[in-house]
């Protein structure tokens, strides 16, 4: 059991102690609050699974727990509940209720948010991020048009029905609700009414219309010189979002086309734009902009790239950088309709998805972009190295990777070798355990290699792995061997007497990692073989001759 953005454990000290730092507490319960809810476990140690042997929480203690954050805490509904585990050792689960309407605070108006396993301070430009994405929760369920149960259009209904009884994502006990419960069950009703998420998904075009703010998606295509030649709109309102995913698939003619490259005597066709990435794309710009803000999403091509813009900003929490790890639920009605319809993945795989197809096509990793009132995510369309496609195709069939690992093999692969802070910066990973847990057994089937420790540590393919699969990368420094860097070096000073370390860099190969020549230019003032003078910025190296 891992502390997450769900979950935290505390020693029970933190509440028997003389004095319990009450105050702490209640910050992590608000922090809870305005994210997804979660629990706190006390009784349970950071390092442990379960609590200590024979452990028996106090009777007092729950009640005494609730008051103490009750009193401290604003929009903060918490629940006690003293539980046993699996060795019968009692611990105490503190469940807190995440407030969906309004921001919580502590009793002094501070304001905190759980990110991952860690308690985040809300600044003051941030709450105004944070009560929207409180609306967009709540607007799912909302039916303010007043729109009665029975006003739904027959054909969207009737296809809603057929696509969840032909999908192996929902169960035969939801498949066998009658049609007004599977309405209710997923949210499409509330009483005699139609939800938001009922008139946006069965409702009739002209109830669409009316709702605050129904989707509506612009496609205009460039060519050189920022030209347009081509422009769709679909702002009518007369589609649901699975209409409109299924009229930009089959209207825009542009995503058939690709190149053909060599697969041994027979040819293999590489989509310009792979379709499971576009279509995810969408369905993640459907599903996670905030039905509170009004703005189109645009769907931008340029010779080079596709972009696709979405109106709104990232839920709080999520960033460029975390985008890959990090899922919040702006809509999540929404968005179980769209998995149960097989229309996207599962909530925090969609971005694993998009990776792993860019990569097995020798494509550079998609660039999320935050910007003033919207967020942009960049595809782009050139292969970086053909010869990785064939790579990770044939190295896939032999060892049946996961998608992490053929992400993780796709990357070092394209890129020759990847130190872990370059690695790490690419996939937003932090902590080398997640680098670890992203490699998975690439370094057991000896497909990578390894060398350097810490944060010094580099990742490339193993040789003879390139050698079987005949893969034909470009020839790089990045590997090379400590003797003949050494040699690069001294010949490279002999030649331009004293220089700097920005200036050996730039003449004996940029792609080497800095720290790497770096370690490498101490080693040899130590054997003295070189001298340097000078501190910091201002340290030069040469040969005393």
């Amino acid at each position: 059991m891992k502390e997450n953005s769900l979950r935290d454990k505390k020693s029970l000290r933190t509440l028997t102690k003389a004095n319990p730092d009450w105050d702490e507490l209640a910050k992590d319960c608000v922090s809870f609050a305005n994210a997804q809810g979660g629990s706190i476990f006390f009784g349970v140690e950071d390092e442990d699974d379960l609590p200590p042997a024979g452990q028996k929480i106090p009777e007092h203690l729950p009640a005494k727990l609730q008051k103490q954050i009750q009193g401290r805490t604003i929009n903060v509904s918490v629940i006690p509940q003293v539980k046993v585990a699996e060795n019968d050792a009692e611990f105490l689960e503190l469940l807190v209720q995440r407030n969906a309407t309004a921001i919580a605070s502590t009793s002094n108006g501070r304001y905190y948010m759980r990110v991952d396993d860690d308690c985040k301070p809300i600044l003051p430009d941030e709450l105004t991020r944070l009560l929207a994405d409180k609306g967009a929760f709540i607007w799912e369920t909302q039916s303010y048009l007043r729109v009665t149960s029975k006003e739904y259009d027959l054909d969207k209904f009737s296809r809603f029905l057929s696509d969840v009884q032909s999908s192996d994502r929902v169960s035969r006990f939801v498949k066998n609700k009658s049609p007004e419960e599977l309405m209710e069950y997923y949210f499409l009703t509330s009483g005699n009414y139609l939800t938001n998420l009922g008139v946006l998904w069965i409702g009739k075009r002209e109830h669409r219309a009316r709702l605050l703010y129904a989707p509506s998606i612009e496609f205009i295509k460039y060519v050189e010189h920022e030209q347009k030649v081509n422009k769709l709109l679909w702002d009518d309102y007369s589609k649901n979002p699975k209409e409109l995913i299924q009229a930009i698939m089959s209207e825009i003619p542009d995503w058939k086309e690709g190149i053909e490259i060599a697969d041994g005597i027979f040819r293999k066709n590489i989509s310009n734009y792979d379709e499971s990435v576009i279509r995810e794309l969408l369905a993640n710009a459907l599903v996670h902009r905030p039905y509170t803000t009004k703005g189109d999403i645009f769907i931008n091509l340029h010779p080079d790239r596709l972009e696709i813009h979405n109106p709104g900003l990232l839920p709080l929490g999520v960033t460029p950088k975390n985008i890959l790890h990090k899922s919040v639920q702006r809509n999540p009605h929404l968005a179980k309709v769209f998995f149960d319809l097989k229309l996207m993945e599962k909530e925090g795989s969609g971005y694993d998805k998009i990776y792993e197809s860019l990569l097995s096509s020798g494509k550079p990793i998609p660039e999320p972009l935050e910007e003033f009132d919207r967020v942009k995510v960049t595809v782009r369309k050139r292969i970086v190295n053909k010869y990785v496609i064939q790579f990770i195709e044939k190295v896939h069939q032999e060892f049946q990777l996961r998608s992490k690992e053929i992400i993780s093999l796709g990357l070092i692969a394209q890129h020759t070798s990847l130190t872990a802070i370059e690695f790490g910066s690419m996939l937003g990973l932090e902590e080398k355990e997640a680098i670890k847990n992203w490699l998975g057994r690439l370094l057991n089937f000896k497909l990578i290699k390894s060398k350097g420790r810490t944060k010094g540590t580099s990742y490339y393919v193993e040789p003879a792995v390139l050698k079987k699969h005949e893969f034909k990368g470009q020839t790089s420094l990045k590997n090379i061997a400590s003797h003949r860097l050494d040699a690069l070096i001294i010949e490279d000073l002999s030649r331009y007497g004293k220089s700097a370390i920005s200036e050996i860099h730039q003449r004996v190969g940029k792609e080497i990692p800095l720290r790497t020549l770096r370690y490498q230019l101490n080693q040899l003032v130590e054997k003295k073989l070189l001298n340097k003078e000078g501190e910091k910025k201002g340290t030069k190296y040469f040969i005393d001759k």
